[in-house]
């Protein structure tokens, strides 16, 4: 979001300025920004039961989740430090790689935007869904029933 008009009040909040703090965020990196999905949208996720929770948007890919693949990460603690994270009400929930861009975009550009992840591990406690491709088919169908 940094390099569009209009998105300094996605890192210029209480938010960021609270998660910089906790995490101990390397002022070398890319400073951190908020992007949220739409209220209306999102009240009707939780009616239908959807758990919700902030989504951390690894910009680096596979570092920034804690994820080793033959390099070794930077801080080796940031999982623990986003899981301990709180602001408010809020707390970290999951990572992946596109909502914060999803959600800058379609909030500069005046449109609505949800994002909803199937998660399929669980890095800390070393669980797996068995058979991601089956729970990806079964939370497109209900998405697709439920929102369009």
């Amino acid at each position: 979001m940094h390099y569009y008009e209009n998105a300094e009040r996605f890192s210029d909040n209480p938010f960021v300025e609270s998660f910089i703090e906790a995490v101990d965020w390397d002022p070398k990196l890319p400073k951190p920004y908020l992007a949220e999905g739409n209220a209306e949208l999102l009240e009707k996720a939780k009616k239908l039961g959807f758990y919700t929770g902030v989504t951390a948007t690894a910009t680096g890919f596979y570092g920034p989740q804690g994820r080793v693949l033959r390099l070794g990460v930077q801080d080796k603690m940031l999982n623990e430090k986003l899981s301990k994270f709180r602001f408010e009400d809020m707390r970290i929930t999951n990572f992946e790689m596109e909502t914060s861009g999803i959600y800058g975009l379609s909030q500069l550009f005046g449109h609505r935007a949800l994002t909803i992840n199937c998660i399929i591990a669980n890095r800390f406690t070393g669980q797996f869904t068995k058979d991601a491709h089956q729970a990806m088919h079964q939370l497109i169908g209900m998405v697709m029933e439920e929102f369009l």
